[in-house]
C-alpha cells in the first residue's frame, strides 16, 4: 500500500545486500533477483501494508523501523513484532498466495525497498542458500513469540524485560557500554509486553534506578544481558 506521501527513489541493490537474508548468497543471483527492486521513503506513522491486502511484493528495510500489528478479538491493536534495519516482511504472502494476515505501519521515518513476490519466489526456487536463510527467520520469529506467550502469565517485570532482551536479539546494536535498542513509545513497549503502559513506565524506571539499562531519547542501553535475564522468572 503506497500513499502519496512516500517519496520514490532511485533503486540501490547494494544496500539492501547487507540484510542478513542475503549473506552468503552468490552475488551474481543477487544482482538478478534484485533486477526490479524499487525504494522509497515513508514518513513516520505510515501504514505500509493492510491486513487482508494481496500480497505483490516482498520488502526489505534499508533504514527506520516499522512495527507489525494485528487486532484482538476486543478490537484492540496488538503489536506483534519491530522490525528494523536488515530485516524483510511480506514474504509469507508472497509464498502462499493469500491476503496479508496484519498490519506494518511506520514507526520513524523509513526507507524500504520492494522487489516483486515472482522474483522473490524465482530465488527461492533457484537458491537453496535463499530457501535455509529464510526459514532460519521464520524459524527465529516463532522461537520468539513462543517465548513471549509462555511469559504472558509472568509478573510485569519480568515481561518488559523479556520485551527488551526480545528487541535486542532482533535489533539490538553493539555499543561499548552493552547493547543498545531503540527507545520506543511506551504505547509500543505496552503492546508488545501485553501491559498498561502506565505499569510499563514504572518498570523501565525501577530497572534504570537497578542499573540494569540507561535510557537517553533515542535509546535504551542495555549493559548486561545476562544481569537482565535474571530479571525474569
Amino acid at each position: 500500500m503506497e500513499d502519496r506521501h512516500s517519496l520514490l527513489t532511485p533503486a540501490n541493490p547494494s544496500i539492501v545486500t547487507s540484510a542478513p537474508f542475503f549473506q552468503g548468497l552468490p552475488e551474481a543471483v543477487i544482482e538478478l533477483a534484485l533486477t526490479h527492486l524499487v525504494s522509497r521513503t515513508h514518513p513516520a506513522n505510515q501504514v505500509i501494508l493492510l491486513e487482508n491486502d494481496w500480497g505483490g511484493s516482498v520488502y526489505f528495510i534499508i533504514d527506520g523501523w516499522v512495527k507489525i500489528r494485528t487486532y484482538n478479538l476486543e478490537g484492540k491493536e496488538v503489536t506483534l513484532n519491530i522490525l528494523g534495519k536488515g530485516e524483510l516482511f511480506g514474504e509469507m504472502a508472497a509464498l502462499d498466495e493469500v491476503p496479508r494476515s496484519t498490519d506494518v505501519i511506520t514507526l520513524t521515518a523509513t526507507i524500504i525497498g520492494s522487489m516483486p513476490s515472482q522474483d522473490f519466489v524465482k530465488l527461492l526456487q533457484t537458491e537453496p542458500m535463499a530457501g535455509v536463510r529464510l526459514a532460519q527467520l521464520m524459524a527465529r520469529r516463532l522461537r520468539q513469540i513462543n517465548r513471549r506467550l509462555r511469559l504472558r502469565e509472568s509478573d510485569s517485570q519480568s515481561r518488559v524485560a523479556d520485551t527488551l532482551l526480545f528487541l535486542a536479539e532482533g535489533q539490538g546494536t553493539k555499543a561499548e557500554t552493552g547493547m543498545d535498542i531503540p527507545n520506543l513509545p511506551h504505547r509500543e513497549l505496552s503492546s508488545l509486553s501485553g501491559l498498561a503502559r502506565e505499569t510499563v513506565t514504572r518498570v523501565l524506571t525501577r530497572l534504570e534506578k537497578k542499573g540494569l539499562i540507561k535510557r537517553d531519547q533515542d535509546s535504551i542501553c542495555i549493559p548486561d544481558l545476562s544481569a537482565l535475564e535474571r530479571m525474569i522468572v
